[in-house]
């Protein structure tokens, strides 16, 4: 047992930081949080001086198979399954290094990363705790289908749902519409109809399992909320001729308690030009959607779909919640969409996302105060898993 000691705690939630805080730990879990309290005589308390203290953070869309250069399916395309573990292991550990904690990778091949899962739950030192999807389920030949995941028809996609909790995944993960990874593939494009969909979301919720989509057009947005999907990754609402947000679908959304992931941590947007010129000639109006959809009440998480660009990085969440009062959200808020709102919606409210007595002692301390310099985020003075200081 031991405690930490800081100047400041953001529990995850509050806009209210405790100052001084005592949060005392035990075989990884946090027992008691104090603010202002003497130490106790009975505990070791490491004093970590003028840092924040706030939950581990949490990327709910990762591809750990992806090494975040400029052809990334080329060089996966080239590596055997060791190559590809070695690698996914290495971006495990720099996403650790940067206070991530946790991370749902939404796409590898062949259900490799199911082994690299269990190596850092028995070792929370040698990265994050995994959520695993394996691959994604796609249309043959759409987007993705590199990964391994291909299926169509309602009958096929039930299958696949079947396949994939066989295995032991955590979440299932559905290519809605096309994706800029893939030649040949289009973004504002449906690559699923609604009856595929709902036999998806229909099956996967019988075994248990939430499902996510990758949906960038406004119909494959529209189908999938329709459908019961529990997240929608992206939620660009492109069609043809520009960005076109359905009101009523955003509503939809809200009142369904869909989470939405904004994949947009990017390390340096300028670098790979946020990867399709498309995209930057519809900034504005994606700013406009965005932030429609937070005054709706949708639920948002930043994420950032590490691996896919250079400039989205296995280590880059944090500079992502930088960029969340763009759409009008407060400190607090920024910093609870990298912590305890994905924390719910990757069903791990009760335990990770907070720092709370009952939670998982998973820690990131960092130097200033993000809530008045969202830059402060990557200023990483210490990180803790499940008790374990890494960092």
């Amino acid at each position: 047992m031991f405690a930490l000691r800081a100047a400041r705690l953001f529990d995850g939630i509050s806009a209210s930081p405790l100052r001084r805080p005592l949060v005392v730990i035990d075989n990884g879990q946090i027992i008691e949080v104090c603010g202002s309290a003497a130490a106790r005589p009975d505990v070791e308390v490491i004093d970590l001086g003028d840092v924040t203290l706030l939950p581990g953070l949490i990327d709910c869309h990762q591809h750990l198979v992806f090494d975040a250069t400029s052809d990334p399916v080329g060089h996966l395309a080239d590596r055997d399954d060791d190559s590809v573990l070695e690698l996914a292991r290495a971006a495990a550990r720099s996403s650790l290094s940067a206070g991530i904690t946790t991370v749902r990778d939404l796409g590898d091949r062949s259900y490799v990363l199911l082994a690299l899962r269990d190596e850092l739950a028995d070792d929370p030192s040698a990265g994050p705790g995994l959520l695993i999807a394996g691959p994604p389920i796609t249309t043959p030949g759409g987007h993705c289908w590199f990964l391994g995941g291909q299926a169509q028809g309602v009958e096929g996609v039930r299958a696949a749902v079947r396949e994939h909790a066989a295995h032991g995944v955590d979440v299932i993960k559905v290519m809605v519409t096309g994706g800029g990874l893939t030649p040949g593939s289009v973004r504002h494009e449906s690559q699923y109809g609604p009856a595929e969909l709902r036999a998806i979301a229909g099956e996967a919720h019988r075994l248990g399992l939430a499902v996510t989509g990758h949906a960038q057009s406004a119909r494959g947005i529209a189908d999938a909320v329709a459908a019961g999907f529990d997240g929608i990754e992206h939620c660009l609402f492109l069609a043809p001729e520009g960005v076109r947000a359905d009101p009523a679908v955003i509503q939809a959304m809200a009142a369904a308690g869909t989470c939405v992931s904004i994949t947009a941590a990017f390390k340096d947007p300028a670098e790979d030009a946020i990867g399709d010129p498309a995209l930057v000639q519809n900034l504005q109006p994606l700013v406009d959607t965005l932030t429609a959809m937070r005054a709706a009440g949708v639920r948002l998480v930043m994420s950032s779909d590490a691996g896919v660009t250079p400039s989205l990085v296995h280590d880059g969440l944090p500079y992502g919640a930088g960029l969340l009062p763009v759409i009008g959200m407060s400190p607090e808020e920024a910093l609870a969409a990298v912590t305890s709102v994905p924390a719910a919606a990757c069903g791990a409210a009760d335990t990770k996302g907070r720092v709370s007595p009952g939670y998982h002692a998973d820690l990131l301390a960092v130097s200033g105060d993000p809530l008045a310099d969202p830059a402060s985020l990557r200023k990483v003075a210490a990180v803790y898993r499940h008790g374990v200081r890494v960092v």
